[in-house]
């Protein structure tokens, strides 16, 4: 996946004072969803166990907050339910917003299968369910289907799908915004109290000052946050459940990608308290940092591994412990409700989804991302019927029967366990029937390193290392930019090859592939490299007559120049890179790969002299 603008910051807190295995393990989706795993079976064996009465007794404790005449009080299951949650669905919110602003959702032609897909994914679980479970209040359970535990999903997609699986994931994360978004809505006014209009209407005040707030830029969090636990109040108010407040909060935070401009202002301060290490000078340059990150990413960055690893473990163990003993067990799995939960989860999301996405392939409304092949769609889609922690909630709030609710309860755990199996099944299956192995982008460079098919390369050409960037010249990040490229040349002196290829994105750096043929032109007047370093220096001028301006203060025959700009030809090698891009893996810039493996993660001076250094010690893998 390509990086997020600027390194982003580090989580911090929970994460940091753990031990390097343990946050290495947590670091990955299989952590999040072991926790998730562990806490339902501590649930299940404690309600089973012959202390299963501390259990309801700790459920059934209660804890709030009195000030004055006011008080807010619940026992725990409530706390958790209707507290916790809040801050799991804000978080969710905040990644849709993300994607809307910045990620795969602001593409339409991207987003069109996986949304499709998803709508598909909720309509036959649906039909399935209410066709197989009996009528009167078991119909009340049909929003148990329609949700997918993302954390559950991805957790299980690292254990048992394809070893890269980013563009899958990439896919599933789209799918289920679909999911998120009705789920949420479903469980917000479908299983609601009676609605107070006047609190509602303090919900909507509310909504409209937070979207006014990210509108405005307003970027420190603490404004967020407190207008986010009043929100939380009022929804409760109101008679409407908290999971509205928190999907509502983080919809309203706005995402953006990091500015040049900002970054720039918060290195200058940096340097400032570098010469300068008082109190008030780090202030501002801890402030400039935080002014370059979005407070979208800064909000995820420290909420998500709270989210991932203490709110969803927590409901789990408070939800997912149900006493099956005396024939409850027995009497689940004879239940057309129980069947009606699993069959609605496991056969309707895989058919559903899938289905869909192949009728949405069949009349071209859009297409699969590169690496992404029809097996891998039907393992995803049968690991999206882990419902778990939505249908949990659900099922809590559609049932007040004790028995009910049970049977219901074993359908979601069954269907977890069920579902998994079948994605598996169907991994492995494509894998050895279709040569499906892989859900990602290529990952190896696809043309080597040639100069006598137009490479520019800074360095001898028989180096041991080799450095190859694609990158445009109106990105504000790529290594010359940054300066990045000159560190590195200068740490490896003769070992290191530095190479250029283009990559323009003329869909947000409208003027790169101009300046890329300008660059082209000049390279035919043997000039690419002082042109290179120009258009990185002056990202502001890259306009025809501007770029004409470079030509001349260069020295180059302008006349010449001016034909080769617009000569197919020149047109031709700009193309050529993007299309060695394209089948390299390159999606953004900059992209670099060290040797012949594309890099992943930060692209700072630090980070890629340590990838340089490891090909170092494994020896060459480029053929001169």
């Amino acid at each position: 996946m390509t990086p997020r603008g600027a390194s982003r910051a580090r989580r911090r807190a929970l994460v940091g004072q753990l031990s390097e295995p343990v946050r290495s393990f947590l670091s990955t989706e299989a952590g999040g969803a072991t926790l998730l795993l562990l806490a339902a079976v501590v649930a299940l064996g404690w309600a089973n166990s012959p202390w299963s009465d501390s259990y309801e007794a700790l459920l059934h404790t209660e804890a709030g907050v009195v000030v004055g005449g006011l008080e807010l009080v619940m026992d725990l299951e409530h706390w958790v339910n209707d507290g916790l949650m809040a801050l799991f669905f804000f978080v969710l919110g905040l990644e849709v917003r993300r994607e809307v602003s910045v990620g795969e959702l602001r593409d339409p032609r991207r987003a069109t299968i996986p949304l499709l897909a998803g709508l598909g994914g909720m309509v036959l679980p649906t039909a399935l369910y209410l066709l197989i479970a009996p009528g009167g209040e078991a119909a009340r359970g049909w929003a148990a289907v329609i949700g997918t535990d993302t954390a559950f999903l991805l957790g299980a997609l690292a254990v048992v799908g394809p070893v890269f699986s980013t563009q899958l994931r990439i896919f599933l994360l789209t799918l289920t915004v679909v999911d998120d978004i009705v789920a949420v809505s479903v469980i917000g006014l479908v299983y609601s109290d009676d609605v107070r209009v006047l609190p509602l209407l303090g919900m909507l005040v509310l909504g409209a000052v937070i979207a006014a707030m990210s509108r405005a830029g307003v970027w420190r969090v603490a404004p967020y946050a407190l207008l986010g636990l009043v929100l939380w109040l009022v929804t409760l108010e109101a008679g409407l459940h908290a999971s509205i407040a928190g999907m509502l909060a983080g919809l309203l935070v706005g995402a953006a990608e990091p500015r040049r401009e900002v970054v720039d202002g918060a290195v200058e301060r940096f340097r400032a308290f570098r010469q300068s290490p008082h109190v008030d000078v780090g202030r501002r340059a801890s402030e400039g940092l935080a002014r370059a990150v979005s407070v979208n990413d800064r909000l995820q960055a420290s909420l998500h591994p709270w989210s991932s690893y203490v709110v969803v473990p927590v409901f789990a163990l408070t939800n997912a412990g149900i006493d099956l003993r005396d024939g409850v067990l027995a009497d689940a799995l004879t239940s057309r409700l129980t069947w009606a939960v699993v069959a609605g989860l496991v056969v309707g999301k895989t058919l559903g989804i899938g289905l869909t996405c192949f009728l949405a392939l069949r009349l071209r409304l859009g297409g699969l991302p590169s690496g992404v092949g029809p097996g891998h769609v039907l393992g995803g889609s049968a690991l999206s019927g882990i419902g778990f922690t939505v249908s949990l909630l659900v099922v809590g709030l559609a049932f007040d029967d004790e028995q009910l609710r049970a049977r219901a309860t074993v359908g979601v755990l069954l269907a977890a366990v069920l579902a998994t199996l079948l994605g598996w099944a169907l991994f492995r299956a494509a894998a050895v029937l279709r040569g499906e192995g892989d859900a990602d982008l290529p990952r190896v460079l696809d043309r080597p390193v040639d100069p006598g098919r137009g490479d520019h390369v800074l360095g001898p050409h028989d180096a041991p290392l080799t450095l190859v960037e694609y990158a445009d010249f109106e990105c504000p990040f790529c290594a010359e930019a940054t300066g990045v490229g000159a560190e590195l040349r200068a740490r490896f002196g003769e070992e290191l090859r530095y190479v250029f290829r283009h990559l323009p994105l003329p869909d947000v750096h409208p003027r790169a592939e101009l300046a890329a043929r300008a660059a082209e032109a000049a390279a035919r007047q043997g000039f690419f490299w002082q042109m290179h370093d120009v258009l990185f220096g002056r990202q502001d001028a890259l306009e025809r007559v501007e770029l004409v301006g470079h030509a001349q203060d260069l020295g180059l025959d302008v006349d010449r120049f001016m034909l080769d700009l617009d000569d197919p030809e020149v047109a031709q090698r700009v193309r050529d890179d993007v299309a060695s891009a394209e089948a390299s893996g390159a999606r953004g810039t900059p992209t670099f790969y060290v040797g012949e493996h594309r890099h992943t993660g930060p692209w700072d001076s630090q980070t890629l002299a340590r990838a340089l250094e490891a090909a170092r010690d494994r020896g060459p893998t480029l053929p001169d």
